[in-house]
């Protein structure tokens, strides 16, 4: 990797080494790789560079040449030309941060070239990149110069210049967002009445100008009161509360006061916070990944669990808000909105990032598309990929700076390591040069089963504790009795030939109806994936279970001291529409296990070839068993 410092004199090296272009105004760590024709045509325009050495095979050698701003036009796509690969386009990303990275890391994937502007030389990006502009994203110029080697534009921070954006629009620039996106979301106050002219679900807000206003705000909100920037607000920056009158003072003036540009919302009465991220293609099309739940800390991004655990209706009506709110915006690309769930199950729209979002970073292992991947298909024109889960659930947890410096990182390294001991765990670190405290230095992203292992397994990272996670039972066998165990354990047994982790309870819907409520609705959470109840006489615990979880119930008749456990039979066959029990045999544990096993087994390659194998053993078996009694008659068969 090179850094090249300013110089007056262009200076070409040949070979073996890389080219070099030396310009007045900017500074670039160039890296060796290679570049097409075209783009070296667009980019080297000076007399002494335009006849480059070429290998035997006729490519030039590797280059990435920086022009001056004069030499340069504006480059444009020949839509027409065969792309060798995914695309052609290189795409130019104004921010260097962590979501500058992860984007290089999806951008790898589909060998899509990404080139970043960034002031900082250490920047995440700047290792993965295709090619890194050591300068300001925010000055013309600067983005100006950058757009020429670009195919398409884009942004991992919201907070550039829109107006050199708008510019450069004009001139043909494909910028994805749009500009006027970009100025929308820039001003959060702005943002507020762009989407409640749009018909979108808000807190009540205003704009304030003075202490007289906020006080006229807090008069009409009441108290406490939420006072924001109206820019340059992120990650806890920008946010104040005011909880009664005498504090509206101090708030403000940790805000940097009233020149700052300030609004006030009224205190929205949450239960959870939400977010959706939606992908809108170059052609309309949009998509959106499942509702998370955000969890914060201090204003800045600590959890982030998917799916949420919210009704379907609310999981519909939060969708709708998001994709309604994007729909109002200009330009492809990914946009997380964050929204409120209120005490009345209203949903109410927080704000809304175009770009990357940290809501989104667990969908690099959960979902079928990352939200990188996935906003480097919709910039470049690519058909948008699959959002949806293909893990039933995942947390993402941010590591976030516990100190400054060197002992910051030593507490990270610690906690990173017992991350990387646990199942299902993976680790995101951002390679940031400095630590800070509060920074966001990395996250780990947990997948598996069920929330409720997933947050053990959370809880040991963050305790310290031992490292060992006990194995989470599938399959739940309860009973209302232990003179049903003798039946029930067939049951187990046949579990445990298959591998598949159970539990063995008593619970009775009777004696213990408390339990058997608890059970019944925390299963699902904890992991379990089938129940397994067995009951006798009058049958009534697979039945209420079932009214009361979403897991699949399989009941299972036990032979009682009278009628011989038909009425067992009856009584779980005869439940009312909307609660549904399967069932086996009486006294037959052990189709319940095998039922079991074969819904296991639909999202379980390695169950449904254990399955074969063991119906193939049935057959083989009954056929030793027939051979044998032609061979030896049935006289000596059953005298055997």
């Amino acid at each position: 990797m090179l850094l090249l410092k300013p110089s007056t004199a262009a200076a070409l090296v040949v070979g073996n080494t890389i080219p070099v272009l030396h310009t007045p105004r900017f500074t670039y760590r160039v890296k060796p790789f290679p570049v097409s024709r075209t783009l070296l045509s667009q980019s080297l325009t000076m007399a002494n560079l335009q006849k480059l050495p070429t290998s035997s095979s006729g490519k030039l050698n590797p280059v990435l040449a920086c022009s001056s701003h004069e030499a340069s036009p504006i480059s444009e796509n020949n839509e027409n030309k065969h792309a060798h690969g995914v695309s052609e386009k290189i795409v130019g990303v104004l921010g260097g941060g962590q979501l500058g990275r992860m984007l290089c890391q999806a951008a790898s994937q589909l060998a899509i070239k990404v080139m970043i502007l960034d002031p900082s030389e250490n920047c995440s990006a700047s290792a993965l990149s295709y090619g890194h502009m050591v300068d300001s994203f925010d000055d013309s110029t600067t983005v100006e110069e950058f757009a020429k080697r670009c195919g398409v534009l884009t942004v991992e921070i919201e907070h550039v210049d829109v107006e050199t954006l708008e510019k450069l629009e004009k001139q043909g620039v494909d910028c994805q967002p749009k500009a006027s996106t970009i100025r929308i979301i820039q001003d959060k106050y702005m943002q507020k009445v762009h989407f409640s002219q749009h018909g979108i679900p808000l807190p009540e807000f205003m704009e304030i100008g003075d202490i007289e206003g906020a006080r006229r705000a807090g008069g009409l909100f009441s108290y406490p009161l939420m006072i924001k920037s109206k820019r340059l607000a992120y990650d806890g920056r920008g946010n104040a509360v005011a909880n009664n009158q005498d504090e509206l003072s101090s708030a403000v003036t940790a805000l940097g006061g009233f020149s700052r540009g300030l609004y006030v919302e009224k205190w929205a009465p949450f239960v959870k916070e939400l977010a959706v991220i939606v992908a809108r293609g170059k052609d309309g099309s949009m998509v959106c990944y499942p509702v998370v739940e955000t969890i914060h800390r201090d204003n800045i991004c600590h959890i982030v669990k998917a799916p949420a655990d919210v009704p379907w209706k609310i999981n519909k009506l939060a969708t709708d808000v998001a994709q309604k709110a994007v729909g109002s915006l200009e330009g492809a690309g990914v946009f997380a909105v964050e929204l409120f769930l209120t005490v009345d199950s209203q949903i109410l729209l927080n704000e809304v990032a175009p770009r990357p979002h940290n809501s989104g970073h667990q969908t690099i292992e959960c979902c079928y598309t990352s939200q990188f991947e996935q906003h480097l298909r919709a910039v470049v024109g690519l058909p948008l990929g699959d959002p949806s889960m293909r893990t039933p659930a995942s947390i993402m947890y941010n590591i976030l700076g516990e100190d400054d410096g060197e002992a910051g990182f030593k507490l990270a390294h610690r906690l990173i390591a017992r991350a990387m001991c646990i199942p299902g765990a993976s680790v995101h670190w951002y390679d940031k040069p400095e630590m800070r405290k509060q920074r966001k230095m990395g996250h780990i992203t947990l997948v598996g089963q069920s929330m409720g292992v997933l947050e053990q397994r959370l809880h040991c990272i963050l305790s310290e504790q031992s490292h060992q996670v006990d194995e989470t039972p599938r399959v739940g066998i309860i009973m209302g009795s232990d003179s049903d165990l003798p039946v029930m354990k067939d049951a187990a047994k046949i579990l445990d030939l298959f591998g598949v982790t159970h539990e063995v309870k008593i619970v009775s819907a009777h004696r213990t109806p408390e339990m058997m409520f608890t059970y019944a609705t925390s299963a699902h959470s904890r992991g379990v994936q089938v129940i397994i109840a067995g009951a006798g006489g009058a049958a009534h615990l697979p039945g209420m279970v079932a009214s009361l979880t979403p897991l699949p119930v399989i009941g299972v008749p036990v032979r009682a001291t009278r009628l011989d456990g038909v009425d067992s039979l009856l009584s779980i066959v005869q439940m009312p529409r909307g609660v549904p029990v399967a069932t086996v045999a009486i006294n037959n544990a052990t189709n319940a296990a095998l039922l079991a096993v074969r819904m296991l087994g639909i999202s379980d390659t390695d169950l449904v070839s254990r399955m074969s194998q063991y119906q193939k053993d049935m057959r083989d078996q009954n056929m030793v068993k027939g051979e044998k009694l032609e061979r030896e008659g049935w006289e000596s068969y059953l005298n055997q």
